[in-house]
């Protein structure tokens, strides 16, 4: 007798270290309602004051970035080309991104511009005291020259999401941000440039934390105020992630451009389906929203919380399809 109850406690060790030492199953990924109303703010009615490019006086313009399987001018039309097709319907703005020394007017965006797309110019200026100092006029006189010779309207989002928190050391602060986009415009009227609606495009994270306010040049500077926002690491209703961006944008009689919006590989085929359909809803309850343009790429090295490629992935990809065949997104 005395040997089992010793067996016995013993085998009750044994599960209790199994216990102790079991890993903790992770915790479920919460699951946001995608089907209440869309946030919707006090949208500024407008006129809204555009520049050259001007914003449609219904519905909303749609574009994409794409990225190419090549990075040359044959790679990236192709990649444009090829999600048209797939789309059954041309894209009414092309983003392309540059760093600071890649002029405009290449082979790719003249192909582009042969389309009537329009052209929304990503540009990645460098250091705001660098720029103030004057180390950078000849190099901004050039793209202000190789803009103007494009002739047509473009969108030009000068070093967008400059409120990211990886950029300060390049951006400073929002006065140095602020004096250098003056600076860069400065040089662009002096070179004659009138073809260009300048857009200032933070971060919805930016507003979420409240420092991105702190960027913006002021409405005398501003054509198109713009927000780049993402189900990436978080998985929450895109009315949600850039609630306080509209609330802060309906105060200004400017135009809103989506200037990337995406929803990660990561939260599966149904869920980025049901994301971008509440998407779809939520742009058109904000009617201060006069353009989206889609983010299709999976950036090297990212993680799924960071792969926003559509294509391959057919359900998210035919409630993209549906979003973009939306007369709302097809206006005159």
């Amino acid at each position: 007798m005395r040997r089992v109850l010793a067996l016995l406690g013993l085998l009750v060790l044994v599960l209790a270290g199994c216990t102790s030492h079991r890993r903790a199953e992770p915790e479920p990924t919460p699951s946001p309602d995608l089907t209440r109303a869309p946030v919707a703010v006090a949208v500024n009615p407008g006129p809204f004051e555009s520049g050259p490019f001007a914003a449609p006086e219904t519905g909303a313009y749609l574009g994409a970035w794409i990225k190419p399987d090549a990075l040359t001018h044959a790679g990236r039309v192709e990649a444009v080309e090829g999600l048209e097709k797939s789309l059954g319907r041309p894209l009414d703005i092309v983003n392309t991104y540059r760093r600071f020394d890649q002029m405009v007017g290449t082979p790719s965006d003249e192909e582009f511009l042969a389309t009537d797309a329009t052209l929304m110019i990503s540009w990645a200026t460098g250091d705001n005291r660098s720029i103030l100092a004057g180390e950078h006029d000849r190099l901004i006189r050039r793209q202000a020259k190789a803009i103007r010779k494009v002739e047509e309207p473009v969108l030009l989002r000068i070093r967008w999401e400059m409120d990211r928190p990886n950029l300060r050391a390049t951006m400073w602060s929002g006065e140095d941000y602020i004096a250098a986009y003056k600076y860069i415009r400065r040089i662009f009227a002096e070179q004659r440039v009138k073809n260009v609606s300048w857009v200032w495009c933070p971060t919805a994270e930016g507003f979420i934390r409240g420092d991105a306010p702190a960027f913006y040049p002021g409405d005398d500077q501003v054509d198109w105020t713009c927000v780049d926002v993402y189900a990436g690491n978080l998985f929450r209703p895109i009315g949600q992630l850039m609630g306080p961006f509209l609330q802060w944008a309906a105060q200004r009689p400017k135009p809103i451009v989506i200037g990337e919006f995406g929803v990660a590989k990561a939260w599966g085929s149904a869920g980025r389906a049901a994301w971008l359909a509440d998407a779809e809803r939520t742009f058109k309850a904000n009617k201060q929203i006069k353009a989206v343009v889609y983010f299709e790429s999976n950036p090297e090295g990212n993680g799924p919380k960071q792969q926003f490629q559509l294509a391959g992935d057919r359900p998210a990809f035919q409630q993209f399809a549906r979003l973009t065949r939306d007369p709302y997104f097809n206006p005159e």
